[in-house]
C-alpha cells in the first residue's frame, strides 16, 4: 500500500513508498486521555515482537516514547491521535503505525532503516500486519486487565539507551543526561548534573548527536 498524505509526530511528513506497512488501528480504550497515551508503548511492544517473530536476526528495540529501532536505526514510527468526547475521556484513539519493510527514507532527524536493509528481505505488509495485530491484541489484553505496570516492565527490557547518556530535544531546549527509568505514567526519567527530571514529551537521540 502507499499513503499519499502520511503524517508523523509534530506534523512532519511521513514518507510512504510502496512495499512498507502503513496501518491505522481504531481503539476505544474507555480511559482518561493521559492514560490513553500509554497505548504508544503497547503498540511498540506489538511491533517489536512482530519483528522478532518474522525477522529473528534483527535486533528490535524500543526508543522512547514510541519508536522501534532495528540494529540502532528507526524502523517504525507510531503516532497516536485522540478524538475527545465530553470531559477528559477520548471517544476513540487512532493508532497509526508505519513499519519500513522494503525501504527507508534518507535525511531524517534519526537514522532510519528497513527490515530488508537489515537482511530480512521479502516480508510483505500482510504478513507484518497479521503478526502485529496478533501481538497488539495480546498486549492490549494485558494493559486492560493489569494496567501499565507490565507494559512498562516489558518495554524496559527492550529499551535502547537505558542507563546511558542520551540527548533529549524539547520544544525549546535540549538536555543531556542519563536515562535511568520509565515513570509509572510513561514519562522519561533522566539524571542531569543538577538533579533528576521527568520528561513528558520530547525526542530522544544518542548523546553523540548533541
Amino acid at each position: 500500500a502507499r499513503q499519499t498524505a502520511g503524517r508523523g509526530r509534530r506534523g512532519r511528513t511521513w514518507v510512504s513508498p510502496p512495499g512498507n506497512l502503513y496501518a491505522s488501528v481504531l481503539l476505544r480504550p474507555q480511559c482518561r486521555a493521559a492514560t490513553a497515551a500509554q497505548l504508544g508503548f503497547v503498540a511498540a511492544l506489538g511491533v517489536a515482537e512482530a519483528i522478532a517473530a518474522l525477522a529473528p536476526a534483527v535486533a528490535a528495540r524500543c526508543k522512547w516514547p514510541n519508536d522501534v529501532l532495528a540494529n540502532g536505526r528507526k524502523v517504525c514510527g507510531i503516532l497516536l491521535e485522540t478524538e475527545m468526547a465530553a470531559g477528559d475521556r477520548p471517544d476513540f484513539v487512532v493508532l497509526g503505525v508505519g513499519v519500513n519493510l522494503a525501504s527507508s527514507p534518507r535525511d531524517t532527524p534519526y537514522a532510519a532503516t528497513s527490515l530488508a536493509e537489515e537482511g530480512a528481505a521479502g516480508i510483505v505488509p500482510p504478513a507484518m500486519t497479521g503478526a502485529f495485530i496478533h501481538r497488539l491484541a495480546e498486549w492490549l489484553g494485558v494493559w486492560r486487565e493489569h494496567g501499565f505496570a507490565p507494559i512498562r516492565d516489558a518495554w524496559l527490557t527492550r529499551a535502547i539507551g537505558l542507563g546511558e547518556q542520551i540527548q533529549v530535544r524539547l520544544e525549546r531546549d535540549t538536555l543531556l543526561g542519563r536515562f535511568v527509568d520509565l515513570g509509572d505514567d510513561g514519562s522519561l526519567l533522566i539524571d542531569l548534573p543538577g538533579g533528576s527530571r521527568r520528561i513528558a514529551a520530547g525526542e530522544v537521540f544518542p548523546a553523540r548527536a548533541a
